[in-house]
């Protein structure tokens, strides 16, 4: 068995099973706390609150663009861009029609790709350098949120080099890197792909049921 071999047969097999494993774990932690009942009575609705607090959060407001207009757009570029590298890539939908789904759609062209691309190391990069020198998120940050940073940097970046097809060495980095990432995620702050739409939704809920925009 060679070492591409390897990263995309059994170790890819584990990454995958302990992410499935290990964010279906979390989710259903969090489901079972439930919710207390609330016995005041209804001003509004709860679930109109949730799905405004979806929305309202995922977008400055309230007056706020001046304070966060630098996070909204490092944060949209990485995400967005992100989101399109790993769906609308070609080598991913090869994947994923090999591996996962059985079904493939049709690829960004390569200038597409080198956009999202740019766009999701921009984001990413200047991300990280804010919580480097900004003095309260220094503070607040920890090594949890420098490993993450740094596994999903080194993933688009093996990702990068794999693409170019030159050596399957590269195309094995990439994977071994794509699997260290996929068994680091449920234990981490990454969670929050999953977990963002059950906080807002949880505080969207109890603030609509008492007639208050969240």
């Amino acid at each position: 068995m060679t070492f591409l071999e390897l990263t995309e047969g059994p170790l890819w097999y584990i990454a995958a099973t302990v992410f499935v494993a290990g964010v279906a774990w979390r989710l259903i932690g969090i489901l079972r706390l439930g919710r207390l009942v609330d016995r005041s009575v209804a001003r509004g609705s709860g679930v109109g609150g949730a799905l405004k607090a979806i929305a309202l959060h995922s977008v400055p407001h309230g007056g706020n663009l001046k304070r966060t207009v630098y996070h909204f757009l490092t944060g949209y570029a990485f995400h967005v861009g992100l989101f399109v590298l790993l769906f609308f890539a070609a080598p991913h939908i090869a994947f994923i029609e090999e591996r996962i789904l059985g079904v493939g759609w049709t690829p960004l062209p390569r200038w597409g790709f080198i956009l999202a691309a740019e766009a999701a190391f921009a984001g990413l990069i200047l991300m990280w350098i804010r919580r480097m020198t900004d003095p309260v998120m220094r503070r607040l940050s920890d090594a949890d949120d420098h490993v993450a940073t740094w596994l999903t940097f080194v993933v688009m970046l093996t990702g990068c080099l794999a693409l170019q097809e030159a050596h399957d060495g590269l195309r094995a980095l990439h994977m071994l890197a794509v699997e260290a990432l996929l068994i680091y995620f449920p234990f981490s702050r990454l969670m929050h792909a999953f977990t963002f739409a059950f906080s807002r939704s949880y505080t969207g809920a109890t603030y609509g049921r008492r007639g208050v925009t969240p």
